[in-house]
């Protein structure tokens, strides 16, 4: 128990159109990012964005650097976003403590070296969502509460995709260098995500699906807009998006993601939109 971690190269669209499911599997979805008692994180080569969870239960976890990251500590270079997607929790950022409620988010600076990771209630832990990205300039860190986020309604009942944005690690909400996050929930009745589908290829972009039923599913879609591929996923598990990459969704049933974005620029609006009957 403590930390594990894997890597994972950038693809070439051209290449992406022969991979096979286990290919498209094995390259893009991240599995096993919440394991009781484990920081598990993957390390991507787009944007050299990292994807993580930790859970801990009876005993603190530390959030420790990594062998590809060459640092004394993790954010010796870095900045941080994390989402408490589970029980009730706390996270220690070099001894002062935030406390996380279910879905309110934390960003950590660059510079801060120790983190820790707790869970109120062993019997109900916290589930940490994290995303991290390279940073040049150091800013404060800030919890951001389900009443600081910046709340957009967006969609239709009558296009299943009813759904409520929100905006937690933002530019118009805190400074960052180049991270960005918020989450998006599906109203009961509507399975569509992010419709119309969009590239950016200034950002790459990560999705972590979560509050998906038992025995329910995601299908997301991925892939250049006129060749798209697509990936069946399960409750708590995350999917890298390309900058050349769609990155939307239908599930079996409502559902609640995080994305988080890394890139050349801050600009939320920033979109190549494609519609839905320019898709192939």
């Amino acid at each position: 128990m403590g930390l594990k971690y894997e890597e994972r190269y950038a693809t070439h669209p051209a290449d992406a159109k022969s991979y096979d499911t286990n290919r498209l599997r094995d390259e893009y979805l991240v599995q096993n990012i919440m394991e009781e008692g484990n920081v598990n994180l993957t390390y991507s080569q787009y944007d050299r964005l990292i994807v993580g969870g930790a859970v801990p239960v009876k005993e603190t976890l530390k959030l420790e650097s990594i062998d590809p990251l060459k640092a004394e500590y993790f954010l010796e270079r870095r900045e941080l976003g994390i989402v408490n997607v589970g029980g009730k929790g706390s996270v220690s950022v070099d001894g002062e403590v935030y406390e996380l409620d279910y879905k309110e988010a934390l960003y950590v600076g660059k510079g801060k070296k120790e983190i820790l990771f707790s869970s109120e209630n062993a019997e109900a832990p916290a589930h940490f969502y994290m995303n991290s990205a390279p940073a040049h300039e150091v800013f404060p860190t800030v919890k951001i509460g389900r009443e600081d986020a910046i709340i957009i309604e967006l969609g239709e009942p009558e296009n299943s995709n009813r759904r409520t944005l929100n905006k937690l690690i933002v530019s118009d909400t805190i400074k960052t260098n180049q991270l960005q996050m918020g989450m998006t929930e599906l109203h009961p009745g509507s399975v569509w995500n992010t419709m119309p589908a969009h590239t950016h290829s200034r950002r790459m972009e990560a999705y972590f699906y979560f509050e998906v039923p038992k025995g329910q599913a995601i299908c997301h879609f991925m892939g250049e807009p006129k060749e798209t591929r697509h990936l069946w996923m399960g409750n708590e598990e995350a999917v890298f998006s390309p900058t050349w990459s769609i990155h939307s969704a239908a599930g079996t049933s409502n559902y609640t993601f995080i994305w988080g974005m890394g890139g050349e620029n801050l600009d939320y609006g920033d979109m190549d939109i494609c519609q839905p009957d320019e898709l192939r």
